[in-house]
Formats: structure tokens, sequence, C-alpha cells
């Protein structure tokens, strides 16, 4: 939860709220999520072939901030040591694979802008929200400390503050035409919160509006 104060003249306000505790734990401290498909596991640096498979899939790539397949496997290899140690302490991603087969279908997770991807084989199975289930499970409940940071003034959101309290939250950005993530945001519990403009990565030129959706995790543990 956050508790406001005194918003700044350049637009920001200092806040105390509750975040997961950092550095997260290490990959092989991490436990597997289990969901009745998938097995949702930490990243390993002999992931690579895998991770390049579906970073090599146009149709994937192209809603990403990268907006383009991997031009090799050593760009892969530089996306996975992103997730390996020692730089695993410092995200909350995971691999995704089918439960039946081991065989590698997805990346996703993160903190705090959630993403994820889909072999595009794998594409209208539902997969995209089971996983965001199970991955939200486990991310609700990691252990959380009071922090103290300057936010975006317009972040704060009045209908969410309970008296002098506001609450956390965990965003996810998708573009306008990507129908299926829309609704797989929704489904899971995330509601839209504003948007952003940023350059399109497919033309650098041209602006692009982000849909900004949020997921409040105190209040979703608290509906269960």
């Amino acid at each position: 939860m956050a508790e406001k104060s005194k918003a700044q003249d350049d637009g920001f306000v200092t806040v105390k709220t509750w975040l997961p505790t950092l550095p997260f734990p290490r990959n092989e401290d991490r436990e597997e999520i289990v969901t009745e498909r998938l097995i949702i596991r930490p990243w390993k640096l002999d992931d690579v072939p895998a991770v390049h498979v579906i970073r090599t899939q146009p149709e994937v790539m192209m809603w990403t901030s990268q907006a383009r397949p991997d031009v090799n496997l050593a760009e892969t290899e530089a996306k996975v040591k992103l997730f390996t140690a020692p730089n695993d302490v410092a995200n909350f991603n995971f691999v995704i694979c089918d439960k039946a087969t081991g065989e590698m279908i997805g990346l996703g997770g993160n903190w705090p802008e959630l993403g994820y991807i889909l072999r595009k084989e794998y594409w209208g199975r539902g997969l995209a929200t089971e996983f965001l289930r199970g991955f939200l499970e486990a991310y609700r409940k990691l252990p959380r400390s009071q922090v103290e940071l300057r936010v975006a003034a317009t972040s704060i959101v009045p209908s969410l503050i309970d008296g002098e309290m506001a609450d956390e939250l965990l965003i996810a950005q998708v573009e306008p035409s990507n129908v299926r993530s829309h609704g797989v945001m929704k489904k899971v519990g995330f509601e839209y919160f504003t948007e952003i403009t940023e350059y399109d990565a497919h033309n650098p030129s041209k602006p692009v509006t982000l849909a900004v959706y949020r997921y409040l995790p105190a209040r979703a543990e608290e509906s269960r």
C-alpha cells in the first residue's frame, strides 16, 4: 500500500509503498510454478537454443519492444544472460514449458512491468491466461518491504485511495492492435489504467499509443 505525500512542483510525489523485497530469490532457489498444462520454471544458461526458436518468430517478436527477431544466437544469449545469475536477483521472470512434453513454449513475468511471449504454434489455446494466473499467484506470495520513492503524481489514482493509502500496482503495456493480449489482461484481473505515447519500434518516425493496464496484488488477494 502507498501513502501519499505532498506533490512536488516537478509533477512527482514522494510515496511510501509496499513492494516485493529486493533482491529477488536466485533462480536456483525459486520453485517451479505448476499449472494444469504448464511448468513455469526459472531460466538456465543452456536455454539459449530454445529461447532462440521463440525469439526468431516474426509473428511473436512484432509485439515486443524490440519489434524484430533476434539476428543470431549471440543476441539471444545476451538476452538470456539478463535473466540468469548474477542478474536473476534483479528480476522475476520465467520460462514457460509444456507440462506434457517439457518443451519450452514461451517466456514471461517480471516486475514492475509484466510481459510475456508464446511461440505462435501455441496461440489460441488459453495458455497465456493460464501462465499469467500461475505467475500472479506466485507474485502475490513474494515477501514485501516498505520503501519510499518518487513517482509521477498522475500515477496515484484518487479512485484507488483508501483514506491516505493507495495500492501497489503491477503494470502491463499493450499495443492497440494486439487484441489477444487485451483480452488476456482483462481475464486475469488487470484493468485499463491509462495510455502512453512512444515511438513505434517498427517506424521510429511514427508515434504509437499504448494501453496501460494495472493489477492490484493486495486487492486481488483480498478477493480470493
